[in-house]
């Protein structure tokens, strides 16, 4: 049976099995300084609505290179990272973030809690048999999880040339640069059904960003799905976009979201009412 790849933008109802494909989840680290410099961040105004929670400390699930970690620390916050990955948590590091190299199933987090839980783009990582629970643990009476993930939407003339690359070099993945929402998978709540949290609902943060030739076509190489085609049909899909994108004018114009859950962790029963 074939399955579409499609992590980088399908969030918050993951693949089935997807967090079992450990080969993928840890194999950011082949490409962390690209991930690292090519990745977008966070718009300012969701780490302000981070930051007026009040946190005194976080902890972010896979923190990768630390593209959260380092914007919440930049305003006074303690942030613990946690990150499978040792490439990655090296760069992390070098960003001045601490950081324990080990998975969210397997951390002991020797009775350690956490005002605030983020995890950017690594969510769809975690055991779901796991996942709420443990963020549970974790996470002090009123609390918040916050889970989150960027996507590009790139216009039509554009996204129609690279339909026909894909179409030619990488007919198994979706597309990077279709709006996501189209899909529905945004509208599934992470948080329904626990009995630990109270959702807070979804919210979107648009923002725009430029990239070139180069700078598109690398950073793409840092999805797991991208960087599984092998060596040769990556290259042959990076010539193709570079191609479409020179054509178009030379840069990529992409209207970029943040997509974000967030949960308040329950006090006790009388909160759950």
């Amino acid at each position: 049976m074939s399955v579409r790849c499609r992590c980088h933008n399908h969030w918050v109802a993951p693949l089935d099995g997807l967090h079992g494909e450990r080969d993928r989840a840890e194999s950011f680290g082949s490409a962390a300084e690209q991930y690292d410099r090519y990745r977008p961040g966070y718009p300012s105004a969701f780490i302000d609505e981070l930051m007026s929670l009040n946190p005194a400390n976080a902890l972010d699930i896979g923190c990768g290179t630390g593209k959260v970690a380092v914007s919440l620390m930049e305003r006074g916050l303690p942030v613990l990272g946690l990150e499978p990955d040792v490439r990655m948590a090296d760069v992390a590091t070098r960003h001045r973030i601490p950081v324990e190299v080990d998975s969210f199933e397997s951390w002991d987090p020797a009775g350690r809690t956490f005002d605030l839980l983020t995890a950017g783009h690594s969510w769809h990582w975690v055991d779901p048999a796991i996942g709420l629970g443990k963020a549970a643990s974790v996470t002090v009476p009123g609390g918040t999880v916050a889970l989150f993930w960027n996507y590009h939407v790139l216009d039509g003339t554009l996204l129609a040339a690279f339909d026909e690359a894909y179409r030619a070099h990488a007919p198994e993945l979706d597309v990077v640069g279709r709006d996501p929402s189209d899909s529905g998978a945004q509208d599934t709540d992470p948080f329904a059904g626990s009995p630990d949290f109270r959702s807070l609902g979804s919210r979107t943060y648009r923002w725009p960003r430029v990239l070139d030739a180069h700078e598109w076509t690398t950073m793409l190489a840092t999805f797991s799905d991208h960087a599984r085609l092998g060596e040769r049909r990556l290259r042959d899909l990076q010539v193709a976009l570079q191609g479409a994108i020179e054509r178009a004018g030379g840069v990529v114009q992409s209207q970029c979201g943040t997509y974000v859950w967030m949960a308040r962790r329950l006090d006790g029963p009388a909160d759950r009412q």
